[in-house]
C-alpha cells in the first residue's frame, strides 16, 4: 500500500477548492482519503494555503510521498518540511553511493 499526499479537487463548476489530503495512490482523485492535512484556495489572495506541517512531517515518516503540486504547496508554506524530505533523500543516495564503492574496491582486491 503506496501512501500519497496529493489534491482533492472540491467546490462548485468554475470556483475550484483543493484539500490536500493523504490516500492510498490506486483511488480515485476525489476518492476516499485517510486524513486530511490541509486545503488550498486558488482563488483567495491571502492565505490561500494552509496546512498541518506536523501531521505532513508524520505521513512523510512513515512513508507517504508527495505529488508534484502537493510538495509545491507545501514547500510555499512549509518550506523546512521539503528541506528535511531532500536532505533524507541526499543521503540515502550518500550512502548508497559508498556502498557501492566499497563492494568495488572489496572485488578489485
Amino acid at each position: 500500500m503506496t501512501l500519497k499526499i496529493r489534491l482533492r479537487q472540491q467546490g462548485r463548476t468554475n470556483s475550484p477548492f483543493y484539500r490536500l489530503v493523504v490516500t492510498e495512490s490506486r483511488t480515485r482523485r476525489d476518492g476516499k482519503y485517510l486524513e486530511m492535512v490541509g486545503w488550498y484556495n486558488p482563488h483567495k489572495t491571502e492565505e490561500s494555503v494552509s496546512i498541518k506541517e506536523d501531521r505532513i512531517r508524520y505521513w512523510i515518516d512513515n512513508g507517504a510521498q508527495l505529488s508534484e503540486k502537493a510538495e509545491t504547496l507545501v514547500a510555499k508554506a512549509a518550506p523546512e518540511i521539503v528541506n528535511e524530505k531532500r536532505q533524507r533523500e541526499l543521503a540515502k543516495i550518500a550512502k548508497r553511493r559508498m556502498k557501492r564503492r566499497a563492494r568495488r574496491q572489496a572485488a578489485k582486491k
